[in-house]
């Protein structure tokens, strides 16, 4: 050990995080000193607290015996595949990026003791359990997984990084979407179904587009209903009540479609000034858009707002499962159905109103969605951070709230690729089969009984949401400026090659298993409907910078010949997984892979965030020094159209959606904000989640991921 090591060692871990954020002598920033908080917090903080173990062997039982491991998932391996896989991590040269990065995991994700006085796991340790875990017995994926997670690849969502192979654990899933019908025994199931979730952790997004709007009739007898914003309160209620024993409020979001009469009042509920007695403080908001309503903005129309209880009387759909814009004009002419008209302009106005002061609601593009959706049904929906777009199914409930029938409903099963790390990859195919496979398996050992539609919903679609992080990370490596020309073009090839190899990786399971998702033969995949995009033109890089990317990494872009064999293979063989891809947010998973989150820009070079009783603490941008800083504009310097220009080449390949966030300076305007949502609209993207002015958040304080995802 030198004199300076043993120096920093000595050193409070805060303050030389904290002189991260200060310039030296020469006016540079002292990134070297988040390395040496690191090392200082594993020898100041950890160490002493590390209970240790004579072998492998001894720990592994000790932690069965004491009930903090599950003996049972253990069981599935022989003694030999457990210590052999144990020392490779330990071997690995496993070593934590950032100071954020080691507090974070060891703050919310390693086993601690009971009484938390002990920590009895490090990082490799808790990715052998996770890759145990998944593997289901099988030491040689246990084996794969663990390289892709030690080496940084691959990182699985909170959930199932957190809990995996714990004995006292909650759910590998912690995101949900559910229907809510129009009776009460639907609205009495959600609120249960809230508590059920809420206590496991999970947040769950609730569509209420069906429900009959306020003042309609009950039973024939007119002016009853109340209307979305009562059943809005109790959901909140029972989130707030369910506060996982007091750790963090439960999460929920609520989904109201632009053209249902309550639209205003739901959109008010978020006001500043609103009404005690309205105003929704904790549940988040989001409303479903049809083409339609743009094109009546643009023509500077009233648009009519339909009574969702007529509609369901006289076409025997519910609301959600409609499209207003293809039938627009004939519930306009039907007269039996009741409307109430607005000005489409002073909807979106309201719209950006309400968003400049809350940042809420998130927007769905109904249309744009329901285009790109490759499953037979209809997306009405999207979950709490906006990037899970997949059909559901009503259920039918008895009055004592048994179910006649269970429909389907959604858990997102999430993990995602550092696009870095796996552009590094010396097998990239590899990297995302096993993504894929460690993904499925979530999918596999997660059983919501709590919910049966859920469970059922999960069982049948083995629906994934394979992620992305590190865009601006590896952009700035490579000397590409985010929303640069080349930026775009990486984006767009990256994407289209994650999509034909994780569409091989499902095939693969669907053959092995001889098992399709449900509902295969009725999707774009069956017709080979799916694969004309991809067919019909060739996809290639447009500059040579990204094709010397691809060159250097040794992957082998699909050309059209690949893309028309992998479509015979699935028109034969089908896919296991309903749903493949989404991009969320990453928070928490970002920091301990140190990785910029999502594919959005930084939104500081050197980010600020508060974290509890620790104070602020700083985390560097990924790849960051002294010669590449002008590459890390942060998100409000690079705005909403280039972000939104990068999303919309990744779009075009997922087949979910991407949580996007749209910054504004402080001088915005609610005009600039209409502007973005326009173009956003004009650009294919298919969601946004929320609205950030830089007077909301302070130049380079952090801004957290989905609050289902994050602890």
């Amino acid at each position: 050990m030198t004199a300076t090591t043993a120096a920093s060692r000595d050193q409070d871990y805060h303050a030389l995080n904290a002189m991260l954020n200060m310039y030296n002598s020469a006016g540079q920033l002292q990134l070297d000193k988040d390395k040496a908080a690191v090392e200082a917090y594993l020898h100041q903080h950890i160490a002493p607290a590390r209970r240790t173990f004579a072998s492998h062997a001894v720990r592994l039982k000790t932690l069965v015996d004491e009930g903090y491991y599950d003996g049972e998932m253990l069981a599935q391996y022989t003694q030999e595949e457990l210590v052999t896989l144990f020392a490779a991590a330990d071997q690995s040269g496993y070593q934590f990026a950032t100071f954020l990065g080691a507090w974070k995991f060891y703050n919310s994700y390693a086993l601690k003791s009971f009484d938390g006085s002990q920590y009895l796991e490090d990082f490799p340790q808790r990715a052998c359990m996770v890759a145990l875990t998944l593997a289901r017995g099988d030491a040689r994926f246990a084996t794969q997984i663990l390289a892709e997670i030690l080496t940084g690849r691959f990182q699985p969502a909170t959930p199932t990084f957190l809990n995996a192979g714990k004995q006292q654990r909650g759910e590998l899933v912690s995101c949900f979407l559910l229907r809510i019908e129009d009776n009460m025994e639907s609205i009495g199931r959600a609120v249960t179904h809230a508590l059920q979730l809420s206590k496991r952790g999970g947040g769950v997004a609730f569509v209420l587009s069906a429900l009959r709007e306020a003042g309609a009739p009950i039973k024939k007898i007119e002016n009853q209903s109340s209307g979305v914003i009562p059943v809005m309160k109790m959901l909140e209620d029972a989130f707030s009540y369910a506060n996982q024993l007091g750790a963090r409020q439960g999460a929920g979001a609520v989904w109201l479609h632009a053209h249902h009469p309550d639209v205003l009042r739901f959109l008010d509920t978020k006001r500043e000034n609103a009404d005690e007695k309205l105003r929704i403080k904790t549940l988040s908001l989001g409303v479903v858009i049809p083409d339609i309503t743009f094109r009546l903005a643009k023509e500077d129309a009233q648009m009519a707002l339909f009574s969702p209880y007529d509609v369901e009387r006289i076409t025997g759909k519910a609301f959600c499962d409609i499209s207003i814009s293809q039938h627009y004009d004939s519930l306009v002419a039907d007269t039996r159905i009741r409307k109430h008209w607005v000005r489409a302009r002073d909807f979106f106005r309201t719209l950006a109103e309400v968003q400049f002061e809350s940042g809420y609601p998130y927007i769905m593009f109904e249309d744009t969605v329901n285009r790109a959706n490759p499953i037979a049904g209809y997306i009405n929906m999207s979950n709490l951070c906006s990037e899970i777009l997949q059909v559901n199914q009503p259920s039918v409930l008895a009055e004592n709230l048994d179910y006649l029938h269970t429909g389907k409903d959604i858990s997102c099963n999430l993990g995602s690729l550092n696009i870095a790390h796996t552009m590094d990859s010396p097998d990239f195919a590899q990297t995302v089969e096993t993504a894929v496979r460690a993904l499925s398996a979530v999918s596999d050992l997660s059983v919501i009984e709590c919910v049966p539609s859920v469970m059922a919903g999960n069982a049948s679609a083995h629906a994934i949401g394979l992620g992305q992080m590190n865009l601006h990370g590896f952009l700035a490596r490579e000397g590409i400026a985010y929303g640069s020309p080349e930026a775009i073009d990486f984006t767009n090839i990256y994407f289209y090659s994650i999509a034909w190899y994780a569409l091989r990786a499902s095939n693969r399971l669907a053959r092995e298993r001889n098992q399709r998702f449900a509902g295969f033969e009725q999707s774009q995949y069956a017709s080979g409907e799916y694969f004309q995009r991809y067919t019909s033109k060739l996809w290639h890089p447009e500059t040579a910078r990204v094709q010397q990317l691809f060159d250097r990494a040794n992957i082998c872009i699909p050309d059209q010949s690949m893309w028309c064999q992998l479509r015979d293979d699935i028109m034969r063989d089908g896919l296991y997984n309903q749903n493949l891809q989404a991009v969320p947010p990453t928070g928490s998973i970002s920091y301990i892979n140190h990785a910029t989150s999502s594919i959005h820009p930084v939104i500081a070079p050197v980010e600020i965030r508060k974290e509890g009783k620790t104070g602020r603490v700083y985390y560097p941008a990924p790849f960051i020094n002294q010669s590449n800083m002008h590459l890390y504009q942060d998100a409000w310097q690079i705005g909403p159209e280039k972000i939104i220009d990068t999303y919309a080449a990744a779009t075009q390949h997922v087949d979910q959606g991407l949580s996007l966030t749209l910054f504004f300076p402080d001088t915005a305007t609610t005009r600039d904000i209409n502007k973005a949502q326009i173009y956003a609209w004009q650009k294919g993207i298919k969601t946004l989640y929320y609205i950030r002015l830089r007077q909301q958040a302070l130049a380079g304080t952090a801004i957290d991921g989905c609050v289902s995802c994050t602890l």
